[in-house]
């Protein structure tokens, strides 16, 4: 098959032609329609701590076709379509049953530890991790669930309730869908912050009420403030940099909640001591669960499907080397999808 490799000496994808996946005991071969490029992939390109393999395929963010199945599988059938969570696992410990492969001491991700991604033709994963798609779902929908339902597992965290005040920080796909959410959720007014309007009209389709970028001598907690008319009850910290957590504290309200699914990975620091006045509770989200794949399809299923504005591009595989590129400098895109065949 073809994929999207990518080199440790270049830090940068080429198109190749790899071995094709072979299906052992619970496992399936899912032919890749669709598969988004991640903010995390990008991050995974460069020189960080966590970072691709020599060889890597990456992609995450994959919907598809079962076409062919292992020894054991009764989940699917071959012609399914399906959202794909993106592991291989022994599928046979509680925490694989219990839909939680996070929690499998074999888990793998795709891209990383020999589990290739969708960035290609074909993958290998477990049946468990096929969530099944309605026709009345596209394949771009389907890859637009990996994203919807990280955002999920932090409004689930969150405790959010009706008439809630809500800021999220960051525009990102994250951000977006954590404000999707809270709007699912009945919040009573919700403002998204980024560092531009690139994204504001997009944001305000899906769930916004108050878009907001900096603003010369005003601090973004009373920007926030007065655009939700007090302090927010709940800050969905999506944007993941520096600084980002302590602007969290800062907006939230007494005995508020920070919830953070957004990944910042280079050394941070925030001010423990307004945190502790405040009694704000501040958590960290990473993934999601089964359960939380499925109400993301059964919300789109049900025609919330606003989300689908992220998607500003989708391009071959053989395009994908240069669209991965575009993603690493400034641009004006927000979710790219990958379309192999």
């Amino acid at each position: 098959m073809r994929a999207a490799v990518f080199s440790s000496a270049t830090r940068k994808l080429a198109v190749t032609e790899v071995a094709d996946p072979v299906p052992g005991e619970g496992q399936v071969v899912i032919k890749v329609h669709r598969c988004g490029i991640c903010g995390s992939d990008l991050h995974m390109a460069e020189d960080h701590r966590f970072r691709f393999d020599d060889g890597a395929i990456p992609g995450h963010e994959v919907s598809g076709e079962v076409v062919a199945l292992g020894p054991g599988v009764e989940r699917v059938r071959v012609g399914d379509h399906v959202a794909v969570m993106p592991f291989l696992s022994c599928g046979q410990c509680l925490a694989c049953l219990g839909g939680d492969p996070m929690g499998c001491r074999r888990a793998t991700i795709f891209g990383s530890g020999g589990a290739t991604g969708g960035y290609a033709e074909y993958l290998l994963t477990n049946d468990l991790w096929c969530v099944g798609l309605p026709r009345s779902l596209s394949f771009e929908d389907g890859a637009l669930i990996e994203p919807m339902a990280v955002s999920l597992r932090a409004a689930r965290v969150s405790g959010i309730r009706t008439g809630d005040r809500v800021l999220v920080l960051g525009a990102g796909a994250i951000g977006l869908a954590a404000a999707y959410w809270a709007r699912r959720a009945g919040a009573g007014s919700i403002a998204v912050s980024a560092t531009s309007r690139r994204r504001e009209s997009m944001a305000m389709a899906i769930g916004a009420d108050t878009f907001l970028v900096p603003e010369e001598g005003r601090r973004l907690s009373q920007q926030a403030t007065e655009a939700l008319g007090g302090p927010a009850d709940i800050v969905f910290e999506c944007a993941g940099m520096p600084g980002s957590l302590d602007q969290a504290v800062s907006a939230v309200r007494r005995k508020g909640a920070v919830v953070a699914p957004g990944f910042c990975w280079s050394p941070d620091q925030f001010s423990p001591m307004k945190a502790a006045m405040k009694e704000a509770t501040i958590t960290f989200t990473n993934v999601y669960d089964t359960r939380e794949f499925e109400i993301a399809v059964k919300s789109f299923d049900q025609g919330h499907v606003e989300p689908r504005a992220m998607v500003t591009k989708v391009v071959d595989l053989d395009s994908a080397p240069e669209a991965f590129e575009e993603l690493r400098g400034r641009n004006e895109q927000c979710k790219v999808q990958i379309s192999p065949f």
